[in-house]
C-alpha cells in the first residue's frame, strides 16, 4: 500500500534560513502523483505500470523519483492536495474547478488536458427508461458527490426539467463508488449510472445495461497540480507537461503496447485484468486530448453552478498557468 510522504526539504544553511526567509526546496524531492483506476486515466495507468517495471516514463524525463497514489474519484484527490500530501494528479475537471473555487483561486492549477469521452449514462433493463422524463422517481448512481460525472448528471437532469438536490428532488442521485455500482445495478437497487470506463462497458457486458447518453465531447480527465508545485518547482512542472504530451502521443502510436500496460496496471489495482471484450468496447470511446480551453472550463463552471456545487466563482486567470 502506498504511504503518503511529505515533501522533503533540503538541508538548511548553517544560519538555518535562506536570504529570503523561506525554506529551500530539494530539487530531487519525489513527485507525488495521483490517478484513478479508470481507463479514462490512461496516461496514469500506463505511467504507473512503467514505474512498477523499472522503466519510469516520468522519472526518466523529470529526473526525480515518482510516488504513485490511487484514488476512487476527484474529491478525494483534491483533499490530498489541500493537505499538501499530493503534488499532481490525473483528475476530472469538476473537482479541479471546485477546489479552485473553494480556495478562491489560490489552490489547484490545471496543467493540461488528458482525455475527453469515455463516460456515459447507462440505464438498467427493466427500469422502463426511454425518455429523459422517465428519470423522474428513479435512483441514479455517480462515482462520488461533486465529481465530474456527478456534476454532469445533475446538470443534465436539470436541463431536462428534472429537479434534484443533494438530498432528493424529482430523482435521487446516489454517490456510489464504481466497484459497488455493478452489484446494485444487477440487484435493481439503482436504475441508472453515470460513470466512466471501464465501468460503462462492465455495466453493458455483465448487466445488460444500455447507454442512454454517450458523452465523448466533455473533458473528463485533466492533469492538475497544487499551486505550490507550479510556484516552487516550475522547471519540474514544465518538464512534466512536456512528458505528459509525449506520453499521450506514444500511447496513440503504440496502442497494442499501451493496452497491455493498461491491463497489467488494472490487474495490480483491482486484482483482475480486464478482458479483451471489455477493452474492445471501452478504449474506442476514450479520446486522448492534451488540449484544455478556458471556454470549456467556463461551461463546466456553469454546469456546476446549475447543479448547486458552485456559487460565485473567481476569475480563471490563475487556473491555467503559463509554463
Amino acid at each position: 500500500m502506498n504511504r503518503r510522504h511529505f515533501l522533503h526539504l533540503s538541508t538548511l544553511s548553517a544560519a538555518g534560513l535562506t536570504a529570503c526567509g523561506k525554506k529551500s526546496i530539494d530539487p530531487k524531492a519525489p513527485l507525488r502523483f495521483g490517478h484513478f483506476p479508470n481507463i479514462t486515466h490512461i496516461q496514469g495507468l500506463v505511467a504507473h505500470q512503467l514505474s512498477r517495471q523499472g522503466k519510469g516514463w516520468y522519472e526518466e524525463r523529470l529526473g526525480v523519483p515518482v510516488e504513485w497514489f490511487v484514488y476512487n474519484a476527484g474529491p478525494s484527490a483534491t483533499e490530498a492536495i489541500f493537505a499538501r500530501a499530493l503534488d499532481v494528479t490525473y483528475i476530472g475537471p469538476s473537482p479541479s474547478l471546485n477546489a479552485y473555487g473553494k480556495s478562491k483561486g489560490t489552490e489547484l492549477r490545471i496543467l493540461a488536458g488528458a482525455v475527453t469521452g469515455g463516460n456515459a449514462l447507462v440505464v438498467r433493463p427493466g427500469a422502463n427508461i426511454t425518455t429523459p422524463a422517465d428519470f423522474k422517481g428513479k435512483r441514479i448512481a455517480t462515482p462520488q458527490l461533486g465529481n465530474t460525472q456527478d456534476v454532469q448528471l445533475r446538470a443534465w437532469l436539470s436541463d431536462n426539467g428534472i429537479k434534484v438536490t443533494q438530498t432528493g428532488g424529482d430523482a435521487t442521485v446516489l454517490p456510489t463508488q464504481n466497484p459497488d455500482q455493478l452489484a446494485l445495478f444487477i440487484k435493481g437497487e439503482i436504475d441508472a449510472v453515470w460513470t466512466v470506463e471501464p465501468w460503462v462497458a462492465r455495466l453493458e457486458l455483465e448487466a445488460d445495461g444500455k447507454i442512454f447518453v454517450d458523452d465523448r465531447d466533455t473533458p473528463v480527465t485533466v492533469l492538475s497540480s497544487s499551486a505550490a508545485f507550479v510556484t516552487e518547482r516550475p522547471e519540474v512542472a514544465k518538464k512534466l507537461v512536456a512528458a505528459h504530451a509525449e506520453l499521450t502521443t506514444w500511447i496513440k502510436e503504440h496502442p497494442a503496447e499501451a493496452r497491455e500496460l493498461i491491463k497489467a496496471e488494472l490487474k495490480e489495482l483491482t486484482t483482475k485484468a480486464p478482458g479483451d471484450p471489455l477493452l474492445d468496447r471501452a478504449l474506442p470511446r476514450v479520446v486522448l486530448n492534451t488540449n484544455i480551453t478556458r471556454s470549456s472550463l467556463e461551461e463546466m463552471v456553469k454546469s456546476a453552478q446549475k447543479a448547486g456545487f458552485l456559487g460565485e466563482f473567481p476569475s480563471l486567470d490563475s487556473l491555467l498557468p503559463k509554463l
